[in-house]
């Protein structure tokens, strides 16, 4: 942390303004050297517009570009500035950032200067995030929402990092951790003062404390992912025989040519992904191959193994999906018996007859969504159904609907498990001494979670995601 940093924190290509953060204990050296200032002129948390300029080697610029001088200057740009003083930045060091014209031979010209500067540096990525953290800026759950934050596509995803972002996860570990230190110190006097009469019986006050603690660590851990999927996408497969119109169904869901549309039974052979914002959910979309499973028989069809292939792939989709939606062709005689049975063996899944129109007579059991893909018919009425399934499937229900998601990534929820873990070993205990330490040891698992202890070996994986210049 000796070395000054400095990326563009802006997107790279052409824009009209770009970005570049510089962090560390010489970046106002580094400005004044740029903008040929004394370091009492900077004005701190104040934008600043300055004159940029580098010096360079006589012979390497045109002679109509060489201020006369002795030591020829180059200007780089004409740039607002801001300058904010340790502890009050982003990172907690002193930081600069200037507001430069994008334009691609702009942006690389500042950042070869600064590159020349003394004890600058390119970051690597998530550093400056890196660096907010160990200087207690904040805590790794809030690190990782700004790396989620980053990532959003959906105005619920958005909503989901900034709130972890804000604290709502950390304050959650945290009352968690206040909890268990009281509860640890009762069991630590008990074995440090063995002959002082204690006010209360340890068991009889710690171990209510405890199974409560559990009881609430494990309605977190029983949210059925729903952080973790808001995060990373909810999968939804599209299943049915051939030719029933489900890469009709997702052309029109993407509202874009993602899959080959053909009346030859067969068309898709693999699964064919499509990244959907419905609702404001993050949906990943499958196609996949239509269901012929006489197709997967042993000697059955050998001249398409390819197809084969296809279907065995579109059933393990099947399998791992979140969310069905089987799609049954509405001209068909009758119901396939491949899709019905796998309907009924997933919780959450969607029935829909397509084809539906032109007198269509398809009989469903239970009662099944009928639309028309081609004609556009009915498809609002399957997303809004849809949308239903996906609230079941996040919240159980739609009263939950605004119930935030403490749980967000794997980390989260397998240190809490242990902690749970650790916790109702403690209530099993016989010795004191063993009830201090698995106590000791939930403790440490909670700060797994904030990065408040043992970290080190975490801080690489949290952070090897970032961009560079955050």
């Amino acid at each position: 942390m000796s070395d000054t940093i400095f990326a563009q924190a802006s997107a790279r290509g052409f824009a009209g303004v770009a970005v570049i953060r510089v962090s560390g204990p010489q970046a106002f050296d580094g400005l004044c050297e740029l903008a040929d200032i004394q370091a009492g002129q900077i004005r701190f948390r104040t934008a600043q517009l300055y004159t940029l300029t580098r010096n360079v080697p006589r012979g390497t610029l045109e002679e109509n570009s060489i201020n006369d001088t002795n030591v020829p200057h180059e200007t780089l740009d004409h740039a607002l500035v801001l300058a904010f003083k340790n502890p009050h930045s982003y990172t907690g060091e002193d930081v600069v950032e200037y507001h430069v014209h994008g334009g691609v031979a702009v942006v690389e010209g500042v950042l070869d200067a600064l590159s020349a500067l003394p004890g600058h540096r390119m970051a690597e990525p998530g550093e400056f995030t890196r660096r907010a953290f160990e200087n207690g800026k904040m805590d790794l759950t809030e690190a990782e929402a700004i790396a989620d934050l980053i990532h959003a596509e959906t105005t619920l995803q958005k909503q989901q990092a900034l709130g972890q972002m804000s604290g709502a996860l950390g304050e959650v570990i945290e009352g968690w951790r206040d909890r268990l230190v009281k509860i640890l110190a009762y069991v630590e006097a008990e074995l440090e003062f063995p002959d002082e009469d204690l006010p209360v019986d340890i068991n009889d006050e710690i171990r209510p404390q405890i199974a409560e603690l559990c009881e609430q660590i494990d309605a977190h851990l029983n949210d059925n992912r729903r952080g973790e999927r808001m995060r990373d996408g909810i999968r939804i497969a599209v299943i049915g025989a051939p030719n029933a119109g489900k890469s009709s169904l997702v052309n029109a869901l993407a509202r874009r040519d993602v899959a080959i549309v053909s009346d030859i039974a067969g068309t898709t052979r693999d699964v064919i992904e499509a990244h959907l914002d419905i609702a404001g959910y993050p949906v990943i979309l499958s196609d996949t191959a239509g269901l012929r499973p006489e197709q997967i028989k042993e000697g059955a069809y050998e001249q398409d193994e390819i197809e084969t292939i296809g279907i065995r792939r579109a059933l393990k989709v099947a399998e791992e999906a979140d969310i069905r939606v089987i799609l049954y062709d509405g001209t068909a005689d009758e119901l396939d018996k491949h899709s019905y049975a796998l309907e009924q063996r997933h919780a959450h899944t969607l029935a829909v007859i397509n084809k539906a129109d032109g007198g269509a007579k398809l009989f469903h059991p239970e009662g099944a969504l009928r639309i028309s893909v081609k004609n556009n018919r009915g498809v609002d009425a399957f997303l809004e159904a849809l949308v239903g399934v996906i609230k079941v499937l996040m919240y159980g229900g739609v009263k939950q609907e605004r119930e935030a998601a403490i749980i967000t990534r794997h980390r989260h929820r397998v240190a809490l498990g242990d902690c749970k873990d650790s916790l109702e070993r403690s209530m099993n205990a016989a010795l004191p001494e063993l009830i201090a330490e698995d106590l000791r040891l939930a403790l440490r698992d909670l700060g797994r979670i904030t990065g408040k202890i043992d970290v080190e070996d975490l801080l690489d994986i949290v952070f090897r995601d970032f961009c560079i210049g955050k």
